[in-house]
């Protein structure tokens, strides 16, 4: 869609001053103080025609060298493949604009666009119930955070592994900094990146109100969720788990069929571009019983007085909705046209079609560790043994800050330091492979390090 900027004539603004009774655009002003008002013209150059203006614009544009870069950023933002469709669906007026659908007999669209990724989102995690509208993946979970106080009041203390997304960590130490809850950190272990069960099994007592998992986590690392859920059960804690990419849950067990409490994460993976961090969108799917309890809201499948199928809201708990005290959530906003995109783009795939997806990101990531073996001759390793979906940490031997520069001279940006958030990986680098990376991108940057 292109939109173009046609300024108004004359005439029209004669007849829009008219209508709202001023003689002039300067009579709008008066209510400033004339020593506040601008006396000069602005220093800004002469006007341009609309070629010269385009071939301004695309002059400007051409100096963002990114797009000749090959990228294996990742770190909970993911560069994959967005089809057409998604584009051009996404873009149409009807979902572009859509908001709140406070009128159901006008917003039928809208509504079964949130319910289809409702149940889309229910089906990958495994859950009995999902909502629509957070934020991201960090807010989701903090949010979870904050359910899961609702749900056990007495309790004060949610265990936090340091392998969660430490932008997670931040925003759930923000919310949760007014809420009578101390979060505990748990270690991962130096040789396998996962939670350390032992550790998890030592800090666990009878005020542990929830355990965060992320897998794959930080590190890119599949925890292992059954193990982590027998512990909870026995402390009566809840099993949060929060998932970045959702594109591993077309491969791995969903985390509802390991026994989690409640499954957050983002949905950006899914037809929505890095877009240099956002905007973003999450998605949170609990436990039936617990649905009271969720933030945001639900949209729900009924039928119309002709027996019709046909959508509505069925809660609302945020505060816009009800009174502020009895609100699960301050989110007043939503991310209907994102989670739409996801929605067009989980329709475009199909099941088969997703999953093929996944075992192509996933078979990347293995061939980035069979050639580093080959072609780093011991200068580069996979820093961790355990099984990983998209994304592994590599070690180098030589100083990152040297191996960087050499990447980025042969335009290669070959994933996120973590030296920055965890100073005991030093000269580790986050590596993500997906279907965006070809095997030759891949040799070139295993050649390099």
């Amino acid at each position: 869609m292109i939109m173009r900027y046609i300024p108004h004539t004359s005439k029209d603004v004669e007849a829009m001053l008219k209508v709202i009774g001023v003689a002039s655009v300067q009579d709008l002003f008066t209510p400033i103080p004339k020593e506040f008002r601008l006396k000069k013209p602005l220093n800004l150059p002469s006007s341009l025609s609309e070629i010269e203006l385009k071939t301004h614009v695309e002059s400007i544009a051409n100096k963002n060298t990114a797009h000749q870069y090959q990228s294996f950023l990742g770190a909970g933002c993911y560069r994959h493949f967005v089809p057409t469709i998604v584009n051009y669906l996404g873009s149409q007026g009807g979902f572009l604009t859509a908001y709140t659908p406070y009128q159901p007999e006008i917003s039928q669209g809208t509504l079964q666009a949130i319910f289809e990724f409702q149940t889309m989102i229910a089906n990958l995690t495994g859950m009995e119930v999902a909502n629509a509208s957070m934020y991201d993946g960090a807010s989701a979970l903090a949010e979870a955070c904050l359910m899961a106080k609702r749900l056990y009041p007495q309790k004060t203390k949610i265990l936090v592994p340091q392998n969660i997304h430490p932008e997670y960590r931040d925003v759930c130490k923000t919310y949760l900094e007014a809420q009578e809850v101390k979060l505990e950190s748990l270690a991962y272990h130096p040789k396998a990146g996962t939670i350390d069960p032992s550790d998890l099994e030592r800090k666990m007592d009878a005020d542990s109100l929830a355990v965060l998992v992320q897998t794959p986590n930080f590190f890119g690392c599949i925890e292992d969720l059954e193990t982590i859920q027998k512990i909870c059960v026995i402390h009566k804690a809840l099993l949060i788990v929060a998932v970045p990419e959702p594109l591993s849950l077309a491969l791995l067990k969903p985390p509802g069929e390991s026994g989690a409490d409640i499954v957050v994460g983002e949905a950006q993976s899914f037809g929505n571009a890095p877009s240099f961090g956002g905007p973003h969108v999450g998605f949170f799917a609990s436990r039936l019983s617990f649905v009271r309890s969720m933030p945001g809201r639900i949209v729900g499948e009924t039928t119309d007085s002709d027996g019709k199928r046909a959508f509505t809201l069925t809660l609302s708990t945020r505060e816009q909705h009800i009174r502020r005290e009895k609100a699960t959530s301050n989110i007043c906003t939503n991310q209907a046209l994102l989670a739409t995109r996801s929605t067009i783009y989980l329709s475009t795939l199909g099941e088969k079609g997703l999953k093929k997806l996944a075992h192509w990101n996933h078979s990347l990531a293995n061939t980035l560790c069979e050639k580093l073996k080959t072609t780093a001759r011991g200068k580069a390793k996979v820093r961790f043994d355990t099984p990983f979906f998209n994304e592994v940490v590599i070690e180098t031997q030589k100083p990152l800050s040297e191996v960087e520069k050499r990447l980025k001279d042969q335009k290669i940006l070959g994933g996120l330091s973590l030296e920055a958030h965890y100073p005991e990986l030093k000269n580790c680098l986050l590596v993500c492979t997906t279907e965006l990376n070809t095997e030759e991108n891949i040799e070139a940057l295993c050649n390099a390090l």
